[in-house]
């Protein structure tokens, strides 16, 4: 069975993400067409797809969006050793997300750990970090959705950026903030302002300071006032003694409310 052909292609005037930007009508998964695509000179290339049959979300989820309502968007990279880590690369993209949906909307995101991005406490993003053949950044954001059909869909705290801006967003201009964006924060890690990046998805996190259950991936429940956090720790005072969690082994860490 031959291999979809995209549409449309774009070469954008960007340093690293983007110089190759590919659409497609419909694809099972845009990160699995984007590792498929991706060649050694070829690094950056961008998959677009209006609808995806087995998109998948954190965890396994299966991810589906209507045609034409969501930015589906698989980004291929191929990062030096030391930026090779799901948190770095998460991290980069939501804040690359978050500076795209100020510019489009005038709205401020959140980050809710480790992979969504909130307007108004409603997600309006998810990403998704795979390696396999290649190491691909996948993004679901959602631009024209209705209330009404995030209701249907039975996902009622989720949010679109036309529900946030009052008007439809045109997905041709959507994409070239988006893609601007994320060449724009990845060149600063490339760069070596790691510490930039750091303290910019620290302040869209929002928890420092506040006491947080961090849930981690053997199951272990820690509860604490979140001290310190970067891409090599969360420093958590428990009360009993210091914690430092390695941020892969962190599968949520939400704020526990505040005492009246």
């Amino acid at each position: 069975m031959s291999s979809p052909q995209p549409r449309e292609t774009w070469n954008l005037d960007t340093s690293h993400i983007g110089r190759r930007v590919l659409f497609f009508d419909q694809l099972d998964s845009t990160n699995t067409t984007a590792a498929e695509l991706a060649s050694a000179d070829d690094d950056g290339l961008v998959v677009i797809a209006d609808f995806q049959t087995a998109g998948r979300g954190q965890y396994g989820r299966v991810w589906q969006s209507r045609p034409g309502n969501s930015l589906l968007m698989s980004v291929a990279l191929r990062p030096p050793l030391e930026l090779r880590r799901p948190v770095i690369l998460t991290a980069f993209a939501a804040v690359a997300i978050g500076e795209a949906i100020l510019a489009l909307t005038g709205v401020q995101a959140k980050i809710k750990w480790p992979n969504d991005l909130l307007i108004r406490g409603k997600k309006v993003c998810g990403i998704l970090i795979e390696n396999t053949t290649s190491l691909v950044i996948g993004i679901g954001l959602n631009l024209n959705q209705t209330a009404e059909e995030f209701e249907e869909a039975g996902l009622p705290d989720a949010t679109s950026l036309g529900m946030v801006s009052g008007k439809a967003l045109d997905s041709a201009a959507v994409v070239r903030v988006v893609v601007q964006k994320l060449d724009l924060e990845y060149g600063r890690l490339l760069a070596g302002e790691r510490v930039a990046v750091e303290a910019d998805w620290k302040w869209r996190i929002g928890l420092l300071g506040r006491q947080v259950t961090a849930e981690l991936t053997d199951g272990t429940v820690i509860s604490g006032r979140l001290h310190e956090m970067s891409f090599d720790g969360l420093e958590l005072d428990t009360g009993d003694g210091w914690r430092l969690l390695v941020p892969e082994t962190v599968r949520q860490l939400k704020p526990i409310a505040d005492s009246v």
